[in-house]
């Protein structure tokens, strides 16, 4: 990585990423997790306040030493034990059928190879388990999407690959899994091309 992705881009995501209006997203993305749950893009932690009691250990996955370094206070106080246990979730390095669940927010936008990563999380996540999930996407209105398409090639430069068009239910049913609840909602005080969101959980097989 270089500068701006390594030193800059952690900083600037766990600001955006942060806000407060988004607590109450990801407490609702959270609720029903339990067991042994590996979170995709953990990036800064910004989900370990909201993880239910019932989840008794957490595997982050995160690529950006910047982003785990700026978790490091978030991972020392949190009651879930939490390892950081890969970096890349196109390639997971555990064997199969081992966690209870999966989470990711604000991740799916990110990966290069999204039918990769959906593909290995089916792998690793137990048959009946979950993936909780939430995350913007392709907006549900026409003229939109016309100006996500526009905007994307300037967003996936400086959010470090981030697309604004992925339709996300789309891509969990094509890696095989059944999408069983899915709120798709703008979210208020952003731009509607930014704030198209999916929050909603998924059942592998």
């Amino acid at each position: 990585m270089g500068f701006y992705d390594d030193r800059v881009l952690p900083h600037l995501i766990n600001l955006t990423c942060g806000m407060s209006a988004l607590t109450p997203l990801r407490r609702r993305t959270c609720e029903g997790l339990s067991g042994d749950v590996v979170e995709l893009g953990f990036g800064s932690g910004l989900n370990v306040d909201v993880y239910p009691d019932t989840v008794t250990r957490v595997y982050a996955i995160e690529p950006s030493d910047g982003g785990w370094a700026i978790a490091a206070d978030r991972v020392a106080s949190s009651r879930v034990p939490i390892e950081r246990a890969g970096l890349d979730g196109q390639r997971l390095p555990f064997d199969d059928d081992t966690f209870d669940a999966a989470l990711t927010t604000f991740t799916m936008c990110t990966i290069p190879d999204l039918p990769a990563a959906l593909s290995e999380v089916a792998r690793v996540v137990k048959g009946g388990g979950t993936v909780h999930f939430l995350e913007h996407g392709n907006a549900p209105d026409a003229a939109v999407r016309r100006w996500q398409h526009r905007l994307e090639p300037i967003q996936r430069r400086v959010a470090g690959g981030c697309h604004l068009t992925r339709d996300i239910p789309g891509a969990l049913a094509d890696a095989g899994l059944t999408v069983t609840a899915v709120d798709r909602f703008y979210q208020p005080g952003t731009p509607k091309s930014f704030a198209a969101m999916n929050l909603g959980v998924a059942r592998v097989p």
